[in-house]
């Protein structure tokens, strides 16, 4: 077992978002120290960004393997289509779901007709092996648990805060919630101890038991932990996520998770062969036009070493 301790403050790193049309995003999971908090393996939050003289999100046809992709918005709209027949329209509150297990494409663009601000955050959740060939599937879930700890108004969005359940499907004991936070307000959050958490700041600034958390970085919190206090100078929203340490080791590369680099190579040959004409593995994106949304995007060249399976935490 590794003896190294990551710093619990994990600051984000701007980097484009899918094609030549791409916005920046802050990345602040997988980092460099620490891989993972329970299943979430990946966090891209994003804005607020002004639309005006911007055309938004903008992500031609992507494919992903062995996870799970988890959107939610602060502000704005996102459509999202899918190789399922999916063609959904995401507004802040809902939670899209999308189940990638053997392998999905989907598709992400701020519609034509979009609101002046986009805001939100997209995590991706790593399946556990006996659930990562399992055959895809997408929820949209617009009936969330909302209800008020302390001076928060929250919003579960996975796994159950304080007797309250998402019925999102998952695969692994874990937990996602929201907290809108008012200006100057707080609030003491129960945290289920066998879990490791991370809170992370959607917009302005929050407190997690007192220290400051930036813009689109995430705070850690270890197992045994009971609870949290967040608070806010100025009215903010934060993220919390966690689950029980996801011990299985991870081979992360662009948009697959997998276990051993063979499955990536293999994986990567299926979607380059299917790009322009569709097969069994991946599938066509339902309702897209490439003319006005772009090409699929292209798998990115293979590094010259083999890519090694990685723990949750620097080794």
């Amino acid at each position: 077992m590794s003896v190294f301790e990551p710093d619990p403050m994990m600051l984000p790193r701007e980097v484009p978002l899918g094609g030549p049309r791409a916005m920046l995003v802050r990345r602040s999971l997988p980092g460099k120290q620490r891989r993972t908090v329970g299943a979430w393996c990946f966090s891209d939050a994003y804005g607020p960004t002004e639309l005006a003289a911007a055309p938004g999100m903008q992500v031609p046809p992507h494919p992903h393997i062995g996870l799970q992709t988890a959107t939610w918005l602060v502000d704005g709209q996102v459509r999202h289509r899918d190789s399922l027949g999916n063609d959904v329209l995401i507004r802040p509150g809902q939670l899209n779901l999308m189940t990638a297990g053997h392998g999905i494409a989907h598709a992400e663009h701020s519609p034509g007709r979009h609101g002046p601000v986009l805001h939100g955050v997209q995590l991706w959740i790593a399946l556990p092996d006996s659930a990562r060939e399992t055959k895809p599937h997408f929820e949209h879930h617009e009936d969330l648990p909302t209800f008020d700890v302390d001076d928060a108004t929250t919003t579960v969005l996975a796994g159950s805060v304080a007797g309250h359940t998402s019925p999102a499907r998952v695969y692994t004991p874990l937990v996602g919630a929201e907290f809108a936070i008012p200006a100057r307000g707080t609030a003491v959050v129960p945290l289920e101890p066998d879990f490791e958490h991370a809170v992370l700041s959607l917009g302005e600034p929050v407190r997690v038991d007192g220290i400051e958390v930036p813009t689109g970085a995430l705070r850690y919190l270890d197992p045994g932990t009971k609870s949290v206090t967040l608070g806010a100078g100025a009215a903010a929203k934060a993220l919390l996520i966690g689950g029980v340490p996801f011990e299985e080791r991870l081979v992360m590369w662009w948009n697959f998770v997998a276990r051993t680099h063979d499955e990536i190579v293999e994986a990567r040959a299926a979607w380059e062969a299917e790009r322009e004409s569709p097969g069994e593995r991946f599938g066509a994106v339902a309702h897209y036009d490439a003319a006005e949304g772009g090409a699929a995007l292209p798998a990115p060249a293979l590094p010259n070493a083999r890519l090694r399976a990685r723990g949750r935490i620097h080794d």
